[in-house]
């Protein structure tokens, strides 16, 4: 049986190693469900660095705070040309 008395660790986000591209789908998807545009937030998110851009909503602001801002652009930039070169 086991022991619960004991302090569990728990793996936070960055324990994780949740790939940059999972954590904006997440939150992508978490802004489309609330109602907002995701790219109006998200880039006011990105320039600012104000969470109050990302909605709480399925811990999405919880996960992209988790991230920097600058593996965040460098996704969406890679992503970008990626899909240019391919053309996709």
């Amino acid at each position: 049986m086991a022991d619960y008395r004991g302090t569990q660790d728990i793996p936070s986000l960055k324990d994780l190693k949740v790939p940059v591209s999972e954590v904006l789908e997440r939150v992508y998807q978490a802004l489309v469900e609330k109602g907002y545009n995701p790219v109006n937030q998200l880039v006011g998110y990105i320039m600012s660095g104000d969470p109050t851009y990302i909605t709480s909503y399925g811990g999405a602001r919880a996960m992209i705070s988790k991230v920097d801002r600058d593996e965040l652009l460098e996704e969406l930039v890679s992503c970008y040309i990626e899909t240019k070169q391919t053309g996709y």
